[in-house]
Parts: C-alpha cells; structure tokens; sequence
C-alpha cells in the first residue's frame, strides 16, 4: 500500500516542471512584448500621452479578457478546455511574426479612438492568448496532479514577468533590431504552444465524466471578492505612484520605472508560498515600515535623493509584499482559482487606472502615493508588536482611540504653527517623532493606528503639498508636475526635481537665461541669424519650455515652436507666469504633439534653422534621434538649412549618437561646451544712455549644443563668429539609431566611464 501511495506522488510531482516551463515561459513573453511593441509603434504614433495611455488600457484589457476567458473555460471539461485553448493559440499564431501594422494615420485622429484599434489589430489576439496562460495552466495542474495546490505555480509566473521585463531594455533591444526581436518573440511564442500541448497531453481522460464547472468548495461572498480586488488595487496603483513619486519628487534617473514594476512582480512570488519566513516578518512589521518611512519619504527631500529612493522601493515592496500575503492567505480552494485570478486582475487593472490616468487629471502633485501609502496601513494586517500593547488597548479602545487621535491633532497643529517657536527650527521634525511614537503604542489597533498614520502624513510633506496646491503655483499634466516659483529678482519653472525654466524680472525679463544664454550654442546660432539667411529667417524649435528662445525673435522672422505638452502652453503662453512669448513674439505658432509626427507634416525646406531642445531630462525621446528623424529634419530645413541639437543629460552621453547620425547622413558637424560666467547686458539707464547690469549666475546653466548643416559654409561662417565652437568628434564602432535598432544603455554614463568627458 505504501508502494503505491509512492507511485500516485510520482505520478502527481511529473508534470510539475512541464507546467512550470509553459507559465514562466508564457509570462516572459507577455512582458516582453509590451515594450517590444511600444518600441515599434514609437515613430508611427508618436510619444504623446495619449498614445500611451490608451495603449495602457489596451493591455489591461486584454489582460483582463483572458483572465476572463481562463475563468470561462471552467464551463466545459479539462480536455476540451486543452483542446479550444490550443486552436485559440494556433489561430493567434496568424498575427505572427508580431510587428505593428502599416497603415497611414489620419493627422487629426483621435489618439482615444484609433490607438486602441491599431494595437488590438497588431497584437490583440497574441497578447489575449498568452495573457490567459498562468492562471488556465494552474488549474490544469491542480487536476493533473490529483488535486497539489497550484497556486505555488503563480510565483514562476511572476519571475517570468520579471524576466521578461528586465531582458528587454538589457539584452534583446541593445543586441537586436526590431526585425530580430519580432523572430525572437515568435520563435518563444512556438516553444510555449508546444509547451501548452505538452500540458494538455498530462490531462488525465477520467477528469472528462464531469464538467469543471462542478465545484466541490462554497462560493467567495461578495466582501470576500472585493476584499481580493482591493488587496490586488492598492500594490498595483502603488507601483505606478512609486514611479512617478520618484522620478517627480526625489531624483529622475533613467530606466526608474523598471524597479519599481520588478518589485512588483517579485512580491508574487515572495508571498504566493506557504511557510515562508520573509512575508512573515514584513506583515508582521509592514505597519511599522509604512508609518516611519510612508509618512518621512513625501517630505520630497533632495539632499538624500538616492538614500530616499531605495526607501521608496522598500516601502513598495514591503506593502506588496504583505497585501499579497494576505491576498494568498484568503484564497479560495483551486477548484475556484480562475474567478480568484480574475478578481486580482480586476484590481491590478482599477490600481492602474487610477493611478496612471485617473490621479494626473484629479491632483496637482502626486497625492495619490500619500493615499495609497494610507490605503496600505488601512489593509494590512495589525498585530501587536508587544504584549504591553495588547494589554493597553484591552478595556475601553474606543476611548483611548479618540484620546491618541486628539493628541496627534494636537501635534500636528504644534509641529506646523510651533507657537512662539516653542519646538526651536526643527518643529515639524519633533512634532513627527512624537506622532511616529503614538503610532508605534497603536498598531494592532487599526482606527487609532491610522490616526497617526495620517497625522505623519500631512505633518511631514503632506501640509507643504496642500499648502503649495492652495496657491495655484503648481499644474501636473501626464508628463510631470510643474511648479512655478517666485523669487525677489527671478521666477522659476520646475519639472519635478529638473529646472525647466528661469525668467529673471523688471528690465532684464527679456534675457535669455539657463541653457540659451547669448553665450551657448544655441545663443550663438540665434544671434547669427541675420547674417546666415537675412531678415526673414523661419526658425523651428522643438520644445517650448518657458518659451526663452523667443526673446531672440526679430521682426521679419518665422517663428514655430512645437511642444508635445498642453500644459506647457499654458504656462507659457496662456497663464501670465512667464512673459517670454507674450513680450518678444506673441504671434508665434505652436504646434502640440509629437515633433517628429508634427514635421513630418511640414512642407519640405519650410525652415533654414531648427533647434532640438527635448534630451536634457531622465528620458530620451529615441525616436528623434534616429536615422529616419534625422532624414525628416533634413527634407523640412532648406538645403543650407541649420539644425541645433541639445544634448546636456546628466545620465546619457548623446554627442555619440548625434555623431554617428551626421556621418551616416552626410551633415557636417560642430560642438559647443558652455559654462556659465559673468554675463553683462546693457539696459536703458534713467537718465539717459545705458546701464550694464550682470545677470546673475544662478540663472545661467552649463550646456552642450551640436550644430549640424549640409551646407560646410553655413557651418564654417558659424564657426568664424567665435565663441568656442570646436569640430564633433567621432566615436568609431557606434552605429547609429535608426526606427528598427536603438538602446540607451552603450550611452549610460553610469555604465560607459569612458563616456563621461564625451
């Protein structure tokens, strides 16, 4: 009898490694096919936010539909379930080798409309076949096995995602064109439908006497599943906070996104194990993580960016982590694992709704992270570190709960006003520490543990926020979040933590100031206008800004600026906060949208300059940088035409890049390198004559611009007004970008030394 109890767990463990291979194998091509696919579809559709938004729902509701679809195949028996989910996977196998169809999009189309419709057409019967994989193949297993928890399958799932998140941006784009990646994706997509068929060839014939339909466990409630679909929202949304958190409020580095996802992604399989001893320890302790470092991180201090990033990552990996586990904890038994999977996924989905679409349109900043952070300490598990503060709360709860949350009231109003500076310079701080206090006696008592939670929150960044919302300083749009400054002799236009922007105020508002003082390069090329194309110059420039290089307009000249941003219009035009284009060329055209797409719509040799200014901030727009960009701003400029191309970037080396497209494309090149020094400019005295005045320091940058013509003697009398141009250099073995191959990472300073004194 024993012998063959032996023989059954033989039978059950077999096909565990097969099940394993298909999901991991199916979850590395699901996200591997999303940036794969954005990376094809960037010169066609352009990088407006709308694009990708709608491309973001677009995936979510593929995902959603196949998790749907996984659920629904529980109607009909396991084999049959094999044999409709195989013929769905050859039929999608038509769409193959993926690419994104050719088509001409009209040039007023509504992103909303044909963007959904261009990627479901493209990918939508792959991604909703591969999509459906993880949790189909676990319920497979469960009854290939004779009924072994599945759910310990969902974590290879999970570092399949990861896998394939990471393999993209470090391996397949810096070693393969398009072409290549959409053969490497098919060749993956094959390996998994054998593997799927080698699944299906475990079902065992007897499962086929009774539908799968037949549940031997009680239906989840109604609270049961919301409960799963709020555990499943707030990790999710809190993912795509991070980011934006990050990257908005602490530091911009390039590539950010991919921790926070990863972390993501890791929590799974972390949580989804029984008798693991780090979930144990974070839900144990995730409330104290989540009041010191939730409440302390919003604060947006810069003097630590790094420190306060991986903080960040921590938080978000801690609170996923522990949701998770509890999310693993109330799941049903594997006889209802599909409607649970899809639960989840409706939550991940409403996580990301919210957080990447919904809270860019509801909040100035990024109010959503405080909420979520709150959310979390609202979910997670409250056990009470000591026995001490068990016995504390023991009699009378309700009323020491609204005594803690008077008396953190109380601090908080403290640590803001500190009345007569009773807590000395650093009230907010002692003022926290006494609320983090409080809160540390009142976790495993949740309404009063929230109080504090909150009372940190709006104490240590969350007051400031409100405060600067209040004044109408600060606008967000799906590009970041902007915030006017005013100062005594100058205001300020911020991105994030990147200054965007300087108007210097009364008679020297007109002065070109940051990267386009007279003396950079772009400077330099503005004033020359005259002499190189006469008086009625037509300049185009790509990225408004503040709308600084308009003060260089002069009257018979052509004036166009294009701006992807609205809200940046806005600001510089519409708003009154900065005077720029109102004071020196109020009837400039801009065009909102993507530059490339806009200049491909522009009549060929409409422009004799244009100047590229869209490559100093954590990301680089690739697609204007490739052989193709570089062919349209050729036929747009006339054959003498000048274009101008900033490359300052504290994380990427681009001078390569742009050297590599002027060799391939037969521009002649120059290169200035501007640092900022005394800078006099006369101005009307008053008293007649002039006064020369210095603009101040703080208001110039350093900078680094790269001239490009066709035409030598356009270049060599640029060149002959002085100011430091010098020849671009080479860098032998860097093949330009083009549509079908581009990677920052052989341009990453951080990862190229070499290239830091490029």
């Amino acid at each position: 009898m024993d012998e063959a109890t032996d023989d059954e767990l033989a039978a059950a463990r077999a096909p565990r490694w097969l099940f394993v291979a298909a999901i991991l194998a199916g979850s590395f091509l699901l996200f591997l096919v999303q940036p794969m696919v954005a990376r094809m579809a960037l010169p066609q559709l352009g990088g407006a936010p709308a694009v990708w938004n709608s491309a973001m729902l677009v995936y979510q509701a593929l995902l959603l539909g196949g998790y749907a679809y996984a659920h629904w195949l529980g109607r009909v028996p396991p084999r049959m379930q094999a044999t409709i989910h195989l013929a769905v996977l050859l039929g999608a196998a038509l769409w193959l080798p993926i690419g994104v169809i050719a088509m001409e999009l009209p040039a007023e189309a509504e992103p909303a409309l044909w963007v959904p419709w261009l990627l479901v057409a493209s990918i939508g019967p792959l991604f909703f076949a591969i999509s459906a994989q993880a949790p189909l193949l676990q319920r497979w297993y469960s009854i290939a096995s004779h009924g072994r928890d599945p759910y310990a399958l969902y974590a290879a799932s999970n570092i399949g995602s990861f896998g394939g998140l990471l393999a993209y941006p470090l391996i397949v784009e810096p070693n393969l064109a398009l072409k290549g990646q959409s053969w490497l994706w098919t060749a993956g997509y094959v390996l998994v439908l054998l593997l799927v068929a080698g699944c299906a060839s475990r079902l065992p014939r007897k499962a086929d006497d009774e539908p799968h339909i037949a549940h031997h466990s009680p239906a989840p409630s109604l609270p049961r599943v919301l409960h799963w679909i709020v555990l499943a929202l707030v990790p999710s949304g809190l993912m795509l906070a991070t980011t934006t958190f990050l990257t908005t409020d602490i530091v911009a580095v390039p590539m950010l996104w991919v921790l926070p996802l990863g972390l993501y992604l890791l929590s799974f399989s972390v949580a989804f194990r029984d008798g693991a001893v780090l979930p144990e320890i974070l839900t144990r302790f995730a409330p104290v993580i989540i009041l010191l470092f939730g409440a302390t991180l919003i604060a947006g201090h810069q003097k630590l960016a790094y420190l306060n990033a991986i903080i960040g990552l921590l938080l978000l990996f801690a609170i996923a982590v522990t949701l998770h586990t509890r999310m693993y904890a109330l799941r049903p038994a594997p006889d209802r694992l599909t409607g649970f999977y899809l639960a989840m996924s409706v939550g991940g989905a409403l996580g990301g709704v919210f957080a990447g679409l919904l809270a860019p349109l509801m909040f100035d900043w990024t109010y959503e992270y405080p909420l979520l952070v709150f959310a979390a300490g609202a979910l997670c598990p409250q056990i009470f570190l000591v026995p001490a503060s068990g016995a504390l709360w023991r009699h009378s709860a309700g009323l020491k709960t609204l005594g803690l949350a008077l008396a953190v009231a109380g601090l908080v109003w403290l640590g803001i006003a500190n009345p007569g500076g009773l807590l000395g310079e650093m009230h907010e701080q002692i003022a926290f520490v006494l609320v983090a206090a409080l809160g540390l006696v009142a976790i495993g008592r949740r309404p009063a543990f929230l109080a504090a939670l909150a009372g940190g929150l709006i104490l240590f960044g969350g007051y400031h926020a409100i405060q600067l919302s209040l004044t109408d300083a600060r606008t967000r749009s799906y590009f970041g979040v902007y915030t006017v400054t005013d100062y005594a002799e100058e205001r300020q236009l911020a991105h994030g933590t990147t200054l965007h922007g300087v108007q210097l105020k009364g008679a020297l508002s007109r002065e070109p100031t940051t990267y386009y003082v007279p003396g950079s390069g772009v400077g330099q090329a503005m004033q020359a206008l005259p002499d190189l194309y006469g008086p009625v110059a037509r300049v185009g420039v790509v990225g408004l800004g503040t709308g600084t290089l308009a003060c260089y307009a002069r009257p018979g000249q052509s004036w166009r600026f294009f701006e992807i941003d609205p809200a940046i219009v806005q600001l510089a035009r519409d708003s009154g906060k900065f005077s720029f284009l109102s004071q020196c060329a109020p009837q400039t055209r801009i065009s909102i949208g993507d530059a490339r797409v806009r200049l491909t719509e522009s009549p060929s040799a409409s422009l004799d300059l244009l100047a590229l200014d869209a490559f100093s901030s954590d990301t680089v727009p690739m697609h204007l940088l490739t052989r193709q960009a570089f062919a349209t701003y050729g036929r747009v400029l006339a054959p003498n035409g000048l274009l101008l191309v900033h490359i300052s970037n504290r994380f990427m080396a681009l001078a390569p890049v742009v050297s590599a497209a002027a060799h391939d494309g037969g521009w002649q090149a120059v290169r200035l390198s501007y640092e900022p020094g005394p800078n006099f400019v006369a101005t009307p005295g008053t008293g007649g004559g002039t006064r020369v005045e210095q603009i101040e320091r703080d208001a110039e940058s350093a900078s680094e611009w790269i001239a490009l013509s066709h035409d030598p003697a356009v270049l060599n009398r640029l060149v002959a007004r002085g100011g430091g141009w010098r020849p671009l250099g080479a860098w032998p073995g860097f093949a330009p970008w083009t549509d079908d191959y581009a990677s920052v990472i052989p341009v990453l300073r951080l990862l190229h030394p070499e290239l830091a004194d490029d």
